[in-house]
């Protein structure tokens, strides 16, 4: 039985990660924590995910639980997320599975060193179907290569605070290295005006944000006289949350290493 952690257990990922976790007979809740002075601290998180009671109350801090949990599942914030690694790390001895999106740059790098430090699952998206398409994607761009243009549109939801999506970044890596191409160069964010032709190398990553969509992501391979696409839509949160909880029962048996879907999967 591994004993996992939820941070940011009251969140709408959150909820339904809690809800997996009591859905699967090899995990168990032992903590869960929430920003301090979250409304829902204190309460009890299988009331909050609407399972019932756990006997889980949720605390304000990773630091209060961590000691209740073999891994912690945490699907937050960028800088939450570096301070719960960090917490994590100076332990020494509790694995992470992190789905949190938005993190790069100078933190994408922190969180890379300590990940290392760890038992770390760390990927954008946590569905099975989603990583299956990262593993297409790249086999279709390098058979198509620069006969097909590339093109890559994501639609979430009206409250997602970044954009594009961590998903939609990792596709437009993934088609990128497939042919040899710099994404910092080539990849274009935004076209308006008399913009000219598309050039060859360009990948276009566009952006929609509307409603309550869960997740759509498409990757088009644009031919003379035909084109391809290949679709992902997520029609809720279960299938992130299920991947995860899979992640966490992986990882314990793992090494100390930083590892993605792909790895969990078997799919490199």
């Amino acid at each position: 039985m591994i004993n996992a952690i939820v941070a940011g257990a009251a969140g709408r990922m959150g909820k339904r990660i809690v809800h997996m976790i009591h859905q699967n007979p090899g995990t168990s809740l032992t903590g869960a924590f929430e920003a301090p002075g979250h409304s829902s601290v204190g309460e009890d998180a299988g009331v909050v995910a609407g399972v019932g009671d756990l006997g889980v109350k949720i605390s304000d801090s990773l630091e209060a639980v961590i000691e209740k949990g073999d891994v912690v599942i945490d699907f937050t914030a960028p800088q939450a997320t570096l301070r719960n690694m960090k917490i994590v790390a100076a332990q020494g001895r509790a694995a992470m599975v992190i789905g949190t999106t938005g993190i790069k740059g100078e933190m994408l790098e922190a969180a890379e060193v300590l990940a290392r430090g760890m038992r770390c699952v760390m990927a954008p998206n946590m569905s099975v179907g989603v990583n299956v398409m990262f593993k297409i994607a790249g086999e279709m761009a390098r058979i198509l290569g620069a006969d097909y243009d590339m093109e890559i549109l994501e639609v979430h939801h009206r409250l997602k605070k970044d954009a594009p999506s961590g998903t939609a970044m990792r596709l437009a890596q993934i088609l990128a290295d497939a042919t040899d191409r710099d994404l910092e160069k080539v990849g274009v964010y935004e076209r308006k005006g008399m913009i000219g032709e598309r050039t060859d190398e360009e990948i276009g990553i566009q952006v929609w944000r509307a409603g309550d969509i869960t997740g759509e992501h498409t990757v088009m391979f644009g031919g003379i006289g035909e084109r391809l696409e290949l679709i992902h839509r997520a029609h809720n949160r279960d299938n992130f949350a299920r991947g995860a909880v899979r992640a966490a029962l992986w990882v314990m048996k793992q090494p100390e290493g930083l590892y993605d879907m792909q790895d969990v999967l078997g799919l490199k």
